[in-house]
């Protein structure tokens, strides 16, 4: 025993290592602290029908619409309503697609020369030094005071005439006329339509006065087309 004793105590002392535990990984929602307001209760959303979340509704009939839109939903109304006279009704009457693709078809090889056009040509015919003497292009006419001129002087060979002339009264008279000069006229949509033909944003009539030979027997067929209706 003395000699074990003896021989442990030469031998060199050994440390003893102390495990020490890793370190957690961090998390901020451990270290954040809930804090909520008492004053303010929590209330779970209710998703069923009626609840929370209300379905779309259709919300156009409060909806403070422009005049103009007032005003077209109002004359609509009022010819539904009221008992509407020959002359204005006639203006529902209008050309069926076909006859008014061909109208328009027909029209659009007599458009008047544009601004610029016409500009062009001026100065071409001021760089030659020559005056333009000889016949005028064959146009569509436009504008009221001067399709009634020609109706009256009985120079026009067809009357184009918008449906949707604002107020109506600029044209009730026109289809009366027409039919006194025993001249044809046809009633079309859109004034905005007869406008493009003349470089305008909207025309009330047009009026065809003359065409080519090549085109004498499209106008023949448009005009019986147009009084058999």
């Amino acid at each position: 025993k003395q000699w074990y004793q003896r021989r442990v105590r030469g031998m060199p002392k050994v440390k003893k290592v102390k495990k020490t535990p890793a370190v957690p990984a961090y998390s901020a929602a451990k270290s954040a602290k809930k804090t909520s307001n008492p004053l303010i209760e929590k209330r779970a959303k209710n998703f069923s029908i009626g609840g929370d979340i209300q379905p779309k509704r259709d919300l156009r009939r409060f909806v403070r619409w422009p005049k103009y839109v007032r005003l077209q939903r109002q004359r609509k109304t009022l010819y539904q309503r009221l008992k509407v006279p020959p002359s204005v009704n006639q203006f529902t009457q209008t050309l069926d697609k076909q006859t008014a693709t061909n109208l328009f078809k027909l029209l659009k090889k007599y458009k008047p020369e544009t601004a610029a056009e016409k500009k062009d040509r001026l100065k071409s015919m001021a760089d030659s030094g020559k005056t333009e003497a000889g016949k005028k292009p064959t146009v569509v006419k436009y504008g009221l005071n001067h399709v009634t001129a020609l109706v009256e002087k009985k120079k026009a060979q067809l009357v184009v005439i918008a449906h949707d002339v604002d107020p109506i009264e600029l044209v009730v008279w026109m289809p009366a006329l027409c039919r006194k000069m025993n001249i044809p006229y046809c009633i079309v949509k859109g004034k905005a339509r007869l406008g493009q033909v003349v470089h305008k944003k909207t025309a009330a009539v047009l009026a065809i006065t003359s065409v080519k030979a090549e085109d004498k027997n499209a106008l023949n067929n448009l005009v019986s087309s147009v009084t058999t209706n």
